[in-house]
C-alpha cells in the first residue's frame, strides 16, 4: 500500500460521515420538485400582482434550495478529496453544512410565505 493512500477503514469512515449530507441532498431534491410543481400550478387569474408575488417567492425558494444542494454536494466532494489527500476537513465541512442548512431554511421561509398567499381567502372564492 502506498504511504499517501488512505486506508480502507478511513474511507469507510468518510462514507459513513457522508450519509447525513446525502439524506439532506435527497430532501432538498424532493423539496425542489415540490416547489417546481407549485410554480407550474400558478395560473393566470384576476389577481395578477398576487400571482406574480407567489411566482417570485417560489422562484427564490427554488434558488435557495439549489444553493443548498450545491453546498451539500461540495461538502461530500471535499470530504472525499480531503480523505484521499489526508488533510483535515472538519472546518470546511462544518461551514458548508451550515451554508446548506441556512439556504434550506431561507427556501422554507419563502415557501411558507407563498403557501400563506396561496391559501388566502381570495383563492377560495375566485
Amino acid at each position: 500500500m502506498y504511504p499517501d493512500t488512505p486506508s480502507v477503514s478511513h474511507l469507510a469512515q468518510v462514507i459513513s460521515q457522508a450519509a447525513a449530507p446525502a439524506f439532506l441532498l435527497g430532501a432538498l431534491a424532493a423539496f425542489i420538485a415540490v416547489l417546481i410543481s407549485r410554480v407550474n400550478r400558478v395560473r393566470l387569474k384576476a389577481d395578477l400582482p398576487r400571482l406574480m408575488r407567489r411566482a417570485v417567492m417560489l422562484n427564490r425558494a427554488i434558488l435557495w434550495a439549489v444553493i443548498g444542494s450545491i453546498a451539500v454536494t461540495l461538502l461530500v466532494i471535499i470530504a472525499f478529496a480531503s480523505a484521499l489527500l489526508q488533510v483535515r476537513h472538519e472546518l470546511g465541512v462544518a461551514i458548508l453544512f451550515m451554508i446548506a442548512l441556512g439556504a434550506f431554511a431561507v427556501s422554507l421561509v419563502d415557501f411558507a410565505r407563498e403557501v400563506r398567499i396561496a391559501l388566502s381567502e381570495f383563492d377560495h372564492y375566485a
